[in-house]
């Protein structure tokens, strides 16, 4: 028996469109089993990397903290003040194999409460493995204006020698592994520190410092 003509086109133009769709099908199988792959390899990879160079995150600590230019005893509740506060970090790299170089645009603010009193910037350098590096910076304020009950607060806490501080970085990076470096992070690190006074003698009463990365 043989088909009308008509029928016979549209059984033709039926069997291509079937012969793309199996062939896009098999396209779309290919790729789907080379990424897989692809992040097995990878896997693999970072794993063994672990295993070669056991990566510790850095821990850091606020050493001192000395401060000028906080005068809350003006006649004046809402006199403006310009702090000036010199920040010692402590950055250590526990890593037998991984270097940090600290790159510029980084941030460092000092914050009591919700109020910013002062921001500064960190040094940059290159911290090889295995090493301890210990950093002042310079921060300073100016023209900041405290709400009265921030700055009665203050003179409290000052009274009982316990003033409370934050202390935010933000500070841009690149890991070093041999040869290779890493695109740009983040490193991100939260000290609470509670110092007796706010003068040039100051004390840490004590300290507690948080961090975080952000990787892209």
């Amino acid at each position: 028996r043989v088909p009308p003509p008509e029928n016979a086109r549209r059984y033709d133009q039926y069997a291509r469109r079937k012969h793309r769709r199996s062939r896009c099908c098999c396209c779309f199988c290919w790729l789907i089993g080379i990424l897989f792959i692809l992040v097995v390899l990878l896997a693999i990879a970072a794993g063994v990397l672990y295993l070669v160079f056991r990566p510790e995150a850095p821990k850091y600590s606020i050493e001192n903290i000395t401060v000028r230019g906080i005068n809350l005893t003006s006649p004046s509740s809402v006199a403006a003040i310009s702090p000036e506060f010199n920040v010692t970090v402590k950055a250590d790299n526990p890593n037998d194999k991984i270097g940090i170089r600290y790159l510029k645009d980084s941030s460092a603010e000092v914050f009591y409460k919700d109020a910013r009193l002062c921001n500064g910037a960190l040094p940059a350098f290159y911290q090889p493995s295995n090493n301890v590096t210990v950093f002042g910076t310079a921060l300073r304020g100016d023209g900041i204006e405290l709400r009265s009950e921030d700055r009665r607060a203050l003179l409290e806490a000052q009274t009982k020698r316990r003033v409370p501080l934050t202390v935010r970085i933000r500070a841009p990076v690149k890991i070093k592994v041999g040869s290779i470096r890493t695109w740009k992070i983040t490193v991100k690190v939260n000290c609470d520190v509670t110092v007796n006074e706010l003068t040039a003698q100051a004390k840490i009463v004590s300290k507690r410092c948080t961090y975080d990365v952000d990787l892209w």
